[in-house]
């Protein structure tokens, strides 16, 4: 059985002209021999009704906080009804079909809720609607625990299931459908010229998509790299052939960085020895930090400075936290990250020097580096991101 997986994220099903389009591309995998089974988001984005964002204004944050149970219950409507209105779709073009929940599914997760974790995957149910010539819709985002509650699997939790049923079914490939014809060299909001990405390798993608880039969620990408099944991203109202994301990447394109992105609403904070000097808290910083759950990004620590970046959603708290330690620290706020991406920068010396160079000569001021085998990070100030983004861009010729 050559199964496929097919998933349609929210824009792509959130008109009537969009769902057909979807239907199209079901419609034509069955014709090529293989037997789909569909994963679908909810539909449309915050202010739809169906949007999982509109759903949670029904509740007040006190619910959310206190009573997650509940809130993945009502979480997980509109999925639920996407894939019934999927369903009732392709009973229309004579095409059989089944809507499951990500419990019926098959999809077993702890009881961690809104954020669940995969404990395991019964794919018998699946395999009979299968074998019976029918397509599965399977609600995305969502899971269920041993004793039958509903669970959700966080943020961007469609493309996780997608993934694990392309895992568990062992399919020939996890089709993601999207409103962009694949992964660009870089926003095609900022860089106007940026360019379609033909093949990324798994790692390329999970650092993109870690990062800042919007096309899959880097849980998905986890989880198809350790099943060795291939991802393609394609756009829903078109025939692009997509990016392809597999073990290997493209072995024919010899280019340094691959693609940019970028994150906003960052926080530089460093703090110096020599203003913390008689502070025994100083060397405890980071372990503290740690305690309270807040992440760090960009760390850099010398022999008398230490510095790091935080989400602005985060500021105040370590704000809080150095206050009650006694810390003095310096604090820059309205920062982005760039990051550069690619497998082709691997044992390349002067990459770094490149990127330097190439923001210096456009009067961007570099505030923080940090770099792994192929990713680089450059902290800058907001305002000029755009500006850098494009400099870059055309500096590595993308």
């Amino acid at each position: 059985m050559n199964i496929l997986i097919q998933k349609f994220g929210g824009t792509s099903i959130s008109s009537k002209e969009k769902r057909v389009n979807a239907i199209k591309k079901v419609a034509k995998a069955i014709k090529e021999g293989f037997s789909p089974v569909v994963v679908v988001s909810a539909i449309g984005r915050y202010g739809e009704p169906y949007a999982t964002d509109t759903l949670l204004c029904l509740i007040d944050d006190k619910m959310k906080k206190d009573n997650k149970l509940a809130t993945d219950l009502l979480m997980c409507c509109g999925e639920i009804i996407s894939s019934v209105i999927f369903c009732n779709e392709l009973q229309l073009l004579g095409i059989e079909s089944i809507s499951l929940s990500g419990g019926q599914a098959g999809i077993i997760t702890d009881n961690n809720f809104s954020n669940a974790s995969l404990i395991d995957v019964d794919d018998k149910k699946i395999l009979d609607i299968l074998t019976q010539g029918k397509v599965p819709v399977v609600a995305g985002f969502q899971g269920m625990t041993k004793d039958g509650f509903f669970t959700t699997l966080g943020r961007g939790g469609s493309d996780t299931t997608a993934a694990i049923l392309g895992v568990a079914l062992e399919a020939q490939c996890i089709e993601i459908y999207k409103d962009v014809d694949g992964v660009m060299t870089a926003d095609p909001r900022i860089v106007k010229d940026a360019s379609l990405i033909n093949i990324l390798s798994y790692d390329e993608v999970f650092q993109l998509a870690d990062h800042g880039a919007k096309v899959i969620h880097p849980n998905a990408v986890e989880i198809a790299k350790i099943g060795n099944i291939p991802i393609i991203i394609k756009n829903t109202m078109n025939e692009c052939e997509g990016t392809i994301i597999n073990s290997i990447g493209d072995k024919n394109n010899k280019r340094l960085i691959t693609s940019i992105t970028s994150q906003n609403n960052r926080v530089q904070i460093a703090i110096k020895l020599d203003d913390n000097w008689e502070n025994e808290n100083y060397t405890k910083v980071l372990e503290i930090i740690a305690d309270n759950k807040i992440s760090l990004d960009l760390i850099n620590i010398f022999p008398k400075t230490q510095v790091f970046t935080v989400e602005s959603s985060m500021k105040d708290k370590v704000v809080k936290i150095f206050k009650e330690l006694n810390i003095v620290y310096d604090i820059k706020e309205n920062c982005s990250t760039i990051s550069l991406v690619g497998a082709g920068m691997r044992g390349i010396p002067g990459v770094m020097a490149k990127i330097y160079k190439s923001l210096y000569e456009n009067n961007i001021e570099v505030l923080q580096t940090a770099d792994s085998h192929m990713t680089i990070w450059c902290l800058i100030h907001t305002k000029n991101l755009e500006q850098a983004i494009n400099a870059l861009h055309k500096t590595f010729k993308l």
